[in-house]
């Protein structure tokens, strides 16, 4: 059966793509590619807010001057264009969770619920809709055929892997979705712009959350949320009472710099408190987790993932999209699932993602994940916390 460069069964003219275009470069090298080599290209850009300047800052997508970007690409590479208004969809599932979670001590990832919620079902039902036989996008992850179905691996150029932000794709979605920059380096995809004569081939890359100017999350936390500036205390993990605060929202896990007291060694947010307005600090080595617990897991792999977890194969798990891998062991009981990391990871936070992969290999197969709960420290900081907490 002949296959064409998606792995579909047909001619790439008789092949209708939708490729979801943000505005930036790497949208725009992939709707050029597939037209270079025939396919059907439909290009579909989502508006997704509108905040004043943040709507129009460097480093944003989706808003402002992005939809006028991905339009012009369009008229340069001859294919339709459209623009559809999601952002009160957007609010719904991403900006509003993204408040309340923050507001509860956790630190989101909007960019997983994005592309959860919005880019892999609403758009992706869009594209069903249009007659596409599949939704191209410009992330950095490696998608290959699996048997009857597809799998996902991170990406050559590793410094751009984007397949942490992916981990809760369905297997009904990762069969239908494409992902053709997989096996190109960032510095390939700006050349490709530049001879496509594409306007956006130098343009900076979307950066940090893409509706919160300037990072300052907690001016958009208390836009949306005014009651979510509530002060409290800043707390050594021994019990003692260091400072105050003006709101939990303007404290992450790991955090050392902008504390706001002055201590003889350095000291780092160990957890935040949010029921009772606590930011509890205490010694690097506090930060250091043993154990993670899992929410909302998404799986990916051939087997069952309780038959897999039953095995306690080392493999290894991400706890940011900016650490590499390290090693894993995932188990499950009654409660559900939770990952050991032998070797510790610090800086770990409730609400963070930890996705799971094959390997630490650089050509892992991504195999899922899920949402962090809570966590375990070594024994004498968990033994302190826990004091503090109860």
């Amino acid at each position: 059966m002949f296959l064409n460069s998606l792995d579909l069964p047909k001619r790439p003219e008789d092949t209708r793509v939708i490729v979801a275009m943000s505005g930036g470069v790497d949208s725009s090298v992939v709707a050029g590619l597939l037209k270079q080599e025939g396919y059907d290209v439909i290009g579909v850009t989502l508006q997704l807010y509108d905040h004043g300047a943040a709507a129009y800052r460097t480093g944003s997508c989706c808003a402002g001057e992005d939809i006028k970007d991905a339009r012009q690409v369009c008229e340069t590479l001859n294919i339709p264009h459209y623009v559809l208004n999601y952002e009160t969809r957007f609010l719904e599932a991403v900006i509003n969770p993204f408040a309340e979670s923050y507001i509860h001590g956790e630190t989101p990832i909007p960019c997983i619920a994005c592309n959860q919620s919005i880019k892999f079902t609403d758009l992706l039902e869009t594209a069903r809709e249009l007659g596409a036989d599949a939704l191209a996008t410009g992330h950095y992850i490696r998608s290959a055929v699996n048997g009857a179905h597809r799998a996902l691996y991170r990406p050559f150029d590793t410094e751009r892997d984007q397949s942490y932000f992916l981990f809760a794709t369905t297997q009904e979605q990762v069969d239908y979705l494409r992902f053709p920059l997989g096996n190109l380096s960032k510095a390939q995809v700006r050349k490709l712009a530049k001879e496509m004569k594409i306007s956006v081939a130098q343009k900076s890359d979307s950066q940090d959350i893409c509706f919160v100017l300037q990072r300052r999350y907690s001016d958009t936390i208390t836009r949306l949320k005014p009651e979510a500036a509530n002060p409290g205390h800043i707390v050594h993990i021994d019990g003692r009472i260091l400072g105050s605060h003006t709101g939990v929202l303007n404290f992450t896990v790991g955090q050392r710099r902008g504390i706001g007291i002055a201590a003889r060694d350095p000291l780092y947010v160990i957890h935040l408190d949010a029921g009772n307005a606590r930011v509890i600090v205490g010694p690097r080595e506090a930060l250091q987790i043993h154990k993670i617990y899992l929410r909302d897991t998404n799986w990916l792999g051939d087997e069952d993932i309780t038959t897999f977890s039953t095995y306690r194969a080392k493999i290894a798990a991400k706890v940011r999209s900016t650490r590499p891998p390290c090693t894993a062991i995932l188990n499950h009981d009654n409660t559900g699932f939770w990952v050991e990391l032998p070797n510790g990871e610090s800086g770990v936070s409730p609400g963070q993602a930890c996705v799971l992969y094959s390997s630490k290999s650089s050509q892992a197969r991504t195999l899922g994940g899920g949402f962090i709960t809570h966590s375990e420290r070594i024994p004498s900081s968990e033994a302190m916390l826990s004091r503090l907490l109860t």
